[in-house]
């Protein structure tokens, strides 16, 4: 185990890739293990860790939301939701919560809502006199609801890393966790807004809100496609997947006719560069997740976990700060992938149902996404706004606040995560 533990510690600090990290280490533990006998077994684990039919779906995601941002989708659902919440004091403000749930349902990553959303929403924002952190920070903090509301690709990798459950009954356990979010923003939204005295708009008339609906809504309908399909057992995942990719395509150049063919190629490029990044960590996680199992390291993190506290609730606390320490350093899917081998087993270990601890675990590792030093989205959403990094750290902090009221929402109520999957048996 000393061998892997030190390479793991010396790469990470001297800066290589994650997936360079786990591949080294997991070969340093092997190899301490069994010797050169334990090579071929690594080149086995590194292949069955992308091997999974489920994986397929992962690209089909990518492509189906690049496709959406590309033929011009979020202007449509921003002109829908400022119909909405016009009149209402800070409504680019809300709008910019509203409009991420709903791009939940198309892109299930944080930092392509970011991009699409805040390039739109941060210099609207600014024209209108709300404060560019405020602007960077409150896009940034919605955006991180895309990998929890489904589809996810966060929550795909994850039922391929830990395949004792089920990525239908993640999809499903994030629905809830999703919306809780969502709300604790919106709230924080409409006091800052109330106590900045933010600008409203002009009341939108409902002839005109009748049409943005309208326009808007065959892209509302890519979620429904996805999830409809998938929860109600007519589809796999894949399909599901596969089917909104072409729903996407088709939308894009039939209805809106602004999908062209240069765009469709760009998006394309897109998703094999993101999916080659994501198939080569489940690539190398593989082998330090075989690793951790053989060398017994999930029963020491339990046995350690448990000599802090016996109960299920300080557990649970202990753990989702250690959660956020890693997301400090790491993005969402190197610390999934890094943690989550260690980590599900020990907590299964003490009890903890597997689905609920899942959906906590990606709920934090998301929320970390907002965390310096790292913190992608809210670092992106800064350039955006063309603001210094520490200024949008801070306007950040009451959302964080509410994001943390979430977290323990989740430790305290399991059922959050866990009602609607049992719905579906």
């Amino acid at each position: 185990m000393t061998p892997a533990i030190i390479a793991f510690v010396v790469l990470l600090l001297i800066g290589a890739p994650v997936a360079v990290v786990m591949a080294m280490s997991g070969l340093a533990g092997g190899f301490a293990m069994g010797g050169e006998r334990m090579l071929g077994i690594i080149a086995d684990r590194m292949f069955s860790g992308v091997s999974g039919f489920l994986l397929i779906a992962v690209p089909y995601f990518i492509f189906t939301a690049e496709l959406m941002n590309q033929g011009g989708l979020t202007q449509k659902l921003i002109a829908f939701n400022n119909a909405l919440f016009g009149r209402v004091r800070g409504a680019l403000s809300h709008v910019n919560v509203s409009v991420s749930v709903f791009f939940a349902g198309l892109t299930g990553a944080a930092i392509t809502d970011t991009v699409a959303i805040g390039k739109i929403m941060i210099p609207e924002m600014k024209k209108q006199g709300y404060d560019a952190e405020y602007a960077a920070a409150i896009t940034a903090c919605s955006s991180i609801i895309g990998p929890i509301i489904p589809p996810s690709v966060v929550m795909v990798v994850y039922a391929t890393l830990l395949r004792d459950i089920s990525v239908i009954d993640l999809f499903a356990g994030g629905i809830i966790p999703g919306l809780l979010m969502a709300v604790a923003l919106l709230a924080v939204s409409f006091f800052l807004a109330w106590k900045r005295g933010y600008p409203k708009q002009p009341p939108t008339p409902l002839k005109v809100a009748a049409v943005a609906f309208l326009v808007a809504l065959p892209a509302m309908i890519v979620p429904l496609i996805i999830l409809g399909g998938i929860l109600s057992g007519l589809t796999t995942i894949t399909e599901a997947s596969g089917f909104a990719a072409v729903y996407a395509i088709t939308i894009g150049v039939v209805f809106y006719r602004n999908l062209t063919w240069r765009k469709i190629w760009h998006a394309l490029v897109v998703t094999v560069r993101f999916s080659g990044v994501v198939f080569f960590l489940l690539a190398t996680s593989a082998v330090l997740g075989w690793f951790v199992t053989r060398s017994g390291i999930a029963r020491d993190a339990a046995g350690l976990i448990t000599t802090f506290s016996d109960s299920t609730f300080l557990q649970l606390l202990l753990v989702c700060g250690l959660l956020i320490l890693v997301g400090t350093v790491m993005d969402v899917l190197p610390a999934l992938v890094v943690v989550a081998p260690v980590l599900v087993p020990a907590m299964i270990q003490l009890g903890v149902d597997p689905l609920h601890f899942a959906i906590l675990m990606i709920v934090v590792l998301n929320i970390s996404n907002v965390t310096p030093p790292v913190g992608m989205t809210l670092m992106t959403a800064a350039r955006i706004a063309n603001v210094p990094f520490e200024r949008a750290i801070i306007a950040s902090l009451p959302f964080y606040v509410a994001f943390i009221a979430v977290i323990l929402l989740l430790v305290i109520f399991p059922s959050l995560s866990t009602w609607i999957p049992s719905l579906l048996g």
